[in-house]
Order: C-alpha cells, then structure tokens, then sequence
C-alpha cells in the first residue's frame, strides 16, 4: 500500500492526506496480495494505540478523581490528555488507511487537527514541565517564595489554547479564504525550534543538577519522572515533528513515514508506565495504583 505523508499544518493539497492516510485513490495491495511493509506498520499502530489509551485513560481517572490535585499532578493530567488524543487520532487514520478510506474529507480534516494540536500540546507541556522543575532545582526558595498559586492551570489553559489556534488558523486562512499566511508559517517553524530548544536545555540542567545531588542524597522521583519522559520523547517522539520541518517547511523528505509514525505513538503509550515505574521503583509489594501514582509525583 502505497503511503503519504501527513498533512500536520493543515496546507492545501489536491487531496487530503492527513496523518497516517494515503494520497493515492485506490486501495492498492502489494503484489503478493498480502499484506505489505506499510500494512504492518498499520497494524502495530492498531496494537499499541488502545494499549496507550488504556494506560492514558487510568492516569486521566487517578489524576481527575483519586489522587490529591498538586501543582505538578495539574501537568501530567494535561500530557496524559494530550496522548490520549494523539493515540485516538493515530488510532482512527490507521482504521481509514487499513479498511479502504472509510472517513470523508472533512473528518480527515478534524483528526489531522488534532493530530496536530495534540503533538504541540504535548510538546508544549514537557517544555513547561521541564522548565519548572530545572527553576525548583536551581533555585528553590524563590521558587516556593515567588510561584503563583495557579501557574500550572493558567499554563496549561495556555498551551492548549495556543496549540488550537496553531492548528485552526491555517484551516481558515488556506481551505476556506484561499489566502497564503507566510506569517504563520514562519511561526510554526519557530515555535517547534524555541520549544525544542527549552526542552533540551532544560533537561540537560536539571539531568546535571541530579547528578550533582545524586553524590549527595537520592535525588526526588519527580526529577526521575520528568528526565524520562522527555528523553522518551526524544527517542520516540521528536523524528514526528522534525520530519513536519523538513518536509512541510523545506520540502525535504529524509525520515521514512514508518518511522515517525510508529514512533509517535510508542511516545504517548510509555508515558503511563514511566509514571508507575517511578512510583514502584524500590517498593516490591503490592500496592493500588493511586498510591503509586501518588508517590511518583511527590515533590
């Protein structure tokens, strides 16, 4: 089956392609008439995608109703939302790609948006996230002394914002008044580099402020669990949006469609078990996930 790249900033095509669709018409088999290279791909997707939701959907229920709201559960409720919403869109694009193009243009439209406006959410939240632990780890008195008491909502109320409307406007501007918007280009382009710039950044400090303090005493779990989840999305997460620069901003087509994707969702799945592992690390016994989900984001 033939494949084409997705369509994550909403740019006008002669038809759409959207994320994890196909460009061509016909739903061509490979000429075994078994399943091809492409299908497979397909089918991971298909597997891991409600193994992500699963996982996703417990620390969206802990977090909303079981464990004690903090400033830093506020965070990870919001990423856990972000590749919840990521993993259902990847989910329904494999469905339309795997069973004969079953969604219209329209609903392509809708799940490429949020395709799109999850990944930047998500990418958005570990930015926050790792910026907000590297400033407790440099400078923690003025962090407890100075921190207003509802940053993480009215950032996160931010990022999503922001991240929808990066998503909305080009719909509006290229599909509906057929008007170039270089501008946002332009935008979308910095964006994605000062927020993977942060996040590097970020985490290159607090990894070195940890391994200071290592020598010292055991550093906190919470550090732990923002140190692997941003190299998790590093790993997994990060050729996605490199490939939507290069491909979208400059035309080139270095990464492989079955990399990205894959990888992508692989992302948004092992978010979850990063929590409860942190939450278990150096407790055998058995425990409700509440109280280890608890214990890995104590500050």
């Amino acid at each position: 089956m033939e494949h084409g790249p997705p369509n994550m900033t909403g740019a006008p095509t002669t038809e759409y392609p959207g994320y994890g669709s196909d460009n061509s018409t016909e739903n061509t088999e490979s000429s075994s008439g078994g399943l091809d290279f492409d299908d497979w791909m397909r089918i991971l997707i298909l597997l891991l995608a409600p193994l992500g939701l699963l996982g996703n959907g417990a620390v969206l229920w802990l977090l909303g109703f079981r464990v004690q709201r903090t400033p830093f559960s506020v965070y990870i409720l919001n990423l856990a939302m972000a590749d919840a919403l990521f993993l259902c869109s990847a989910f329904l694009f494999s469905i339309h790609a795997f069973w004969g193009y079953i969604f219209n243009l329209l609903t392509l439209k809708i799940l490429s948006f949020l395709t799109f406006m999850s990944y930047n959410a998500g990418l958005s939240l570990l930015a926050a996230i790792s910026t907000e632990r590297c400033l407790s780890a440099l400078f923690p008195l003025w962090y407890r002394c100075h921190r207003p008491k509802h940053t993480s909502a009215a950032v996160c109320a931010g990022i999503w914002a922001l991240a929808g409307m990066i998503g909305l406007v080009p719909f509006v501007f290229w599909d509906y008044l057929s008007m170039p918007c270089t501008n946002l280009v332009i935008f979308q382009f910095v964006y994605f580099l000062l927020l993977t710039c942060v996040l590097c950044v970020s985490s290159l400090t607090l990894l070195l402020k940890v391994q200071c303090s290592s020598q010292r005493q055991r550093p906190p779990r919470l550090y732990l669990l923002v140190l692997l989840a941003v190299l998790a999305f590093l790993l997994c997460g990060l050729p996605l949006g490199i490939w939507a620069v290069l491909f979208l901003y400059f035309h080139i087509d270095l990464i492989p469609h079955w990399l990205y994707e894959p990888l992508a969702c692989v992302n948004s799945s092992v978010n979850p078990l990063i929590y409860f592992f942190v939450g278990r690390l150096g407790h055998k016994r058995r425990e409700p996930l509440r109280l280890v989900l608890q214990r890995a984001l104590r500050d």
